[in-house]
């Protein structure tokens, strides 16, 4: 019997429900391995500029996490079927997935939103010149980028945001798609300001923290033990 694998997935949702899913993207081969880093915020500056060091039980703030990992797609075993499911990648290779993919490193609106968001920021510019005919040149972000759940088995859900992406196009086929990809992604763990409303990533930081804080506790417990297995009494 075969074993069972969990693969791992990129799930865009929204603010406060988990669907239904804009987009979804489950690794095909899951990847070989993580790099994560633990950025560790050591020093502050105060009102003056100068470099303010913290004294060694304080910290200015929480560590931030980012880790990249490395994805592979490959239409290979799909165009071997010759079936229903090869028709895809007959036709476009793996650029479903790469289209996808791409999509969640682009902000959320369209033509529509983007004119609508253009005409108010002229209204503003024309209410901030104050009379005098100049335009303001203060920006007001109004897209939003796509919320991004990285799901990788039970204990780890994280809300990430997508910080690079580098594609290797290795392969095409006979009409110039891609068949083989390799894809560097680059993830930071989102953090949340006060009066978020991303109810889903909070929920999914918390629980997977809480997971964290459970398994250091039962090291915390295998570590007691093997203590006084050693210490001599």
């Amino acid at each position: 019997m075969a074993g069972f694998y969990l693969k791992g997935a990129l799930v865009e949702y929204g603010s406060d429900v988990l669907g239904p899913l804009p987009n979804v993207v489950v690794f095909q081969f899951n990847p070989e391995q993580i790099s994560r880093t633990l950025n560790i915020p050591g020093s502050s500056t105060d009102t003056s500029g100068e470099e303010r060091q913290q004294e060694p039980a304080q910290a200015p703030g929480p560590p931030t996490e980012s880790f990249s990992i490395t994805a592979h797609f490959s239409a290979a075993d799909d165009l071997g079927e010759h079936d229903a499911s090869s028709a895809i990648p007959r036709v476009f290779g793996v650029g479903p997935q790469l289209a996808a993919l791409e999509k969640m490193v682009y902000p959320e609106g369209g033509l529509i939103s983007g004119a609508i968001g253009a005409a108010v920021d002229a209204v503003g510019n024309a209410l901030d010149s104050g009379g005098d005919g100049k335009a303001s040149t203060r920006t007001v972000p109004r897209e939003q980028l796509p919320r991004i759940l990285f799901i990788w088995g039970p204990s780890r859900v994280l809300p990430v945001e997508v910080r690079s992406m580098s594609i290797t196009e290795q392969k095409f086929d006979p009409l110039l798609n891609a068949v083989q990809v390799e894809v560097q992604i680059g993830l930071a763990v989102a953090s949340f300001p006060a009066g978020s409303d991303d109810v889903v990533g909070q929920g999914a930081l918390k629980y997977t923290q809480t997971i964290k804080d459970a398994q250091a506790a039962l090291n915390l417990t295998k570590a007691i033990e093997e203590a006084v297995d050693i210490i001599p009494f």
